[in-house]
């Protein structure tokens, strides 16, 4: 599933132990088919949260001790068992893609946060689960990590996002900055856009290093894994800033060459 959709940040990638791809490409299975039901395709509404209600009736199913109807969430089992991974991560995540299906504008910077607390933060905690590594310092780690990386991925995909009729960007400070929807919709880089974005591009660096120290904390590949998603993160949000804002004509991605330079970095960051 993971080469079906474009990811600038590695998802149990070769730099994982071995014994923890399996779980963790269950994990993102489960949530990428989630947020597929809720973005992909031409269903209606009511088609996207009946499938997202059949995931949710699943984690009844494995809540009640009971056996799951589909290979996924049979497959879950034994994971969420040996790792004691919490449902409610779960649970959470299909709130968030439930969310997308029916709120497409968020008035201001805490209801945005209130959805990166279930959109992403429950991935991160998970794999804390998953290292064994869930103390309450490392938890708010993640937090600011998976939060921040959520907000990169607002901000390279503000056209993506709008072509689907979604702004994540808070209402209340687009209207501060006097952006308007059809700045978005004309990829319009003029006013105040600069100024909007990058002060932005500048709050969500400061949460991505609110967490970076988890990258030390974390053992020999793990960490090197999480170094490397922080490092992954550090980029798009240099190339954001060096585009200033213009993620319309220059959407930041990875390259060869910047994967092999965080590869780098995080080796000697250690």
């Amino acid at each position: 599933m993971t080469t079906q959709h474009y990811e600038n940040f590695p998802v149990a990638s070769i730099l994982l132990p071995r014994r923890l791809r399996q779980p963790i490409g269950l994990i993102y299975a489960f949530a990428r088919q989630a947020d597929d039901f809720a973005d992909e395709g031409d269903m209606e509404p009511a088609q996207r949260l009946e499938l997202l209600n059949g995931f949710h009736a699943e984690l009844d199913r494995i809540k009640a001790g009971k056996t799951p109807e589909t290979p996924l969430f049979q497959n879950l089992v034994p994971v969420i068992a040996q790792y004691h991974l919490p449902l409610d991560a779960f649970y959470d995540l299909l709130d968030a893609f439930s969310q997308d299906v029916v709120k497409s504008r968020y008035a201001s910077f805490g209801e945005v946060m209130d959805y990166c607390r279930r959109s992403a933060n429950p991935v991160g905690r998970l794999m804390l689960h998953l290292y064994g590594a869930t103390d309450r310092r490392n938890l708010a780690y993640s937090d600011a990590i998976c939060s921040s990386l959520q907000l990169i991925n607002f901000l390279q995909d503000v056209a993506i996002d709008y072509r689907k009729d979604r702004i994540y960007l808070p209402q209340d400070e687009m209207e501060k900055y006097k952006i308007t929807e059809a700045q978005i919709a004309s990829g319009d880089t003029g006013g105040l856009w600069s100024m909007f974005m990058q002060m932005q591009i500048e709050r969500t660096r400061k949460l991505l290093q609110a967490g970076a120290p988890l990258g030390k904390i974390l053992p020999g590949r793990i960490g090197l894994e999480m170094r490397m998603i922080i490092m992954g993160g550090e980029s798009i949000l240099r190339k954001l800033h060096k585009s200033r804002g213009d993620m319309f004509k220059q959407r930041p991605v990875l390259k060869a060459s910047d994967w092999a330079y965080m590869l780098y970095r995080s080796v000697r960051a250690k």
